[in-house]
């Protein structure tokens, strides 16, 4: 299998980035969408505290907003918010963070971007966290069914028809549950209604403009409701940049490739540590040992759990952040080399098995994406989309085509994506890492076309899928001087060291760098 040729990574960044300042000077002017007419002023918000010990001056409040913006009298529902109010005499108003998804919770993330913010940033804003409408301590919170992911389900990769049959089942079953549960919502569950929520959330916090602090999906619905409201922004902050081009099933394709690559960075790495994981010092020896692992758990599952699908979900995460990769590779050589399953089993649990909240997050997650955007109907067209791409990028195709297929079955009309295309913001600031998987590289350059002005910061060889305030002082500076300034340019920074094999007496890796946020980020976008 041949590995797509790029040009070198320094000569990658500099013509892109060279790209995108022309291609915006270009850009014919665009007018945003007209904001819908303001109805009634929401009521101001009541906070209360709800500090912990870790973030002593969190508060929490609750929400109401209409469930149908067309009909803002209509049935309300709640959106869940923190908050770490602002100490400097001066203030910058409200900044809203979120951690993606879509269906991540966004209420832990305040307190984490208020400590790792420089002090005299954190001080000027109020650092709002929210759980979208239906996530999280929101209400009402979409819950489709519990079940679906529980072990061991079967092979991602449909390589019979009864495999291909079992998957459909599954995927059918979770649409048909949705709808079943929470058809009087379905409808008003998309990144419009979130965005359009935020517009009702600057209201109530009385303030003119807000600024926004977006990760993976969060850049999107960043985008669009900057699309909405342009004359509302103060800041605008996106990283790990979803491409607005291709929302929601061409992103996907691309997703799985970037992956690909990913993984075989990760194997790579392996081979380079030999001494350690006695895998093979080509990395093509390895990547031949990980799937006859894969072939393996096929006939004999490990601990009754882990099979290919499941060890797929396993080492994914080491797409996301390559602080995992150390504790990934011992899994891997013991089960190798050792034929002890029982590590594999643990990093199954720890990186892959879905925890009970993950019902709620992913049916958000189905919700918006399969309402956003049209998905092909026709599962013909999905089966030669994924065989076609599965060729090129074996490690996540199948099983990423299986997460999204209740979107072939879903029983809301898709909407039209949004164009983002914005003349009329202040200067954006973008993050992103060349090799990222979760949101390749490319999505990034088309925001930065999308929004005019906009500076592109990239982290050049950074592979990691979150990439300010997770350890990297180049980027966290920019990101400091824009949020006091305003200002920002196009800039190149070196990515991080690549981790090292853990020492023998850890069980797991060190939580140094960015381990903290992209345990609040999570996985799938």
């Amino acid at each position: 299998m041949s590995a797509t040729i790029r040009p070198p990574l320094k000569k990658r960044a500099a013509v892109l980035l060279a790209v995108t300042t022309v291609a915006a000077a270009l850009a014919s002017p665009v007018t945003a969408a007209a904001p819908s007419a303001p109805g009634p002023a929401p009521a101001p918000l009541s906070w209360s505290n709800c500090a912990t010990s870790r973030y002593p001056t969190l508060q929490c409040a609750s929400l109401e907003v209409p469930l149908d913006h067309d009909r803002p009298d209509g049935r309300q529902i709640a959106l869940a918010l923190t908050r770490v109010p602002h100490t400097a005499a001066r203030s910058q108003g409200p900044l809203l963070v979120n951690p993606g998804g879509p269906g991540g919770s966004g209420r832990a993330l305040a307190g984490h971007i208020a400590a790792a913010l420089p002090k005299d940033v954190a001080a000027q804003y109020d650092v709002i966290g929210f759980d979208p409408r239906g996530v999280g301590k929101s209400e009402p919170a979409l819950d489709c069914g519990g079940g679906h992911f529980t072990p061991v389900r079967p092979d991602s990769v449909p390589l019979d028809g009864e495999t291909e049959r079992a998957n459909l089942e599954r995927v059918k079953s979770f649409a048909e549950s949705c709808q079943t549960k929470h058809a009087d919502v379905l409808p008003y569950i998309g990144t419009v209604s979130a965005a359009r929520d935020l517009e009702v959330l600057r209201a109530a916090l009385r303030a003119d403009k807000l600024s926004y602090f977006g990760y993976s999906y969060g850049t999107y619905l960043g985008a669009v409701y900057a699309k909405l409201h342009p004359d509302r922004i103060h800041r605008l902050v996106l990283d790990s940049v979803v491409d607005p081009a291709g929302v929601w099933y061409e992103d996907n394709l691309a997703q799985d490739q970037a992956f690909d690559a990913r993984h075989k960075a990760f194997l790579a790495w392996v081979a380079r540590y030999d001494a350690t994981y006695h895998l093979g010092t080509d990395a093509s020896v390895v990547e031949s040992r990980w799937y006859a692992m894969r072939s393996a758990l096929r006939t004999a599952p490990a601990g009754a759990k882990v099979g290919p699908a499941e060890l797929e979900d396993t080492f994914m995460p080491g797409g996301y952040y390559n602080g995992y990769w150390p504790h990934l590779a011992a899994a891997f050589s013991a089960y190798a080399v050792e034929g002890d399953s029982k590590p594999l089993v643990a990093a199954y649990e720890k990186f892959g098995a879905v925890e009970p909240s993950a019902g709620n997050s992913y049916s958000v997650y189905t919700a918006v994406q399969c309402r956003d955007s049209a998905w092909p109907k026709d599962w013909n067209q999905w089966r030669a989309d994924m065989w076609s791409t599965h060729a090129k990028a074996p490690f996540m195709t199948w099983n990423n085509a299986w997460y999204n297929a209740p979107c072939a079955f879903w029983p809301t009309e898709p909407l039209e994506a949004t164009d983002v295309t914005n003349t009329a913001l202040p200067q954006a600031l973008l993050f992103q890492a060349t090799e990222d998987a979760a949101t390749p590289y490319e999505g990034a350059v088309s925001m930065r076309r999308k929004l005019a002005g906009s500076a592109l910061v990239v982290e050049e060889g950074g592979g990691n899928h979150g990439v300010s305030l997770s350890g990297n002082k180049c980027l966290d500076e920019k990101l400091g001087s824009y949020l006091l300034t305003g200002r920002a340019a196009d800039a190149v920074c070196p990515a991080q060291p690549a981790p090292k094999p853990l020492p023998a007496t850890r069980a797991v890796p060190p939580s140094a760098g960015g381990a903290a946020l992209h345990g609040l980020l999570g996985f799938r976008g």
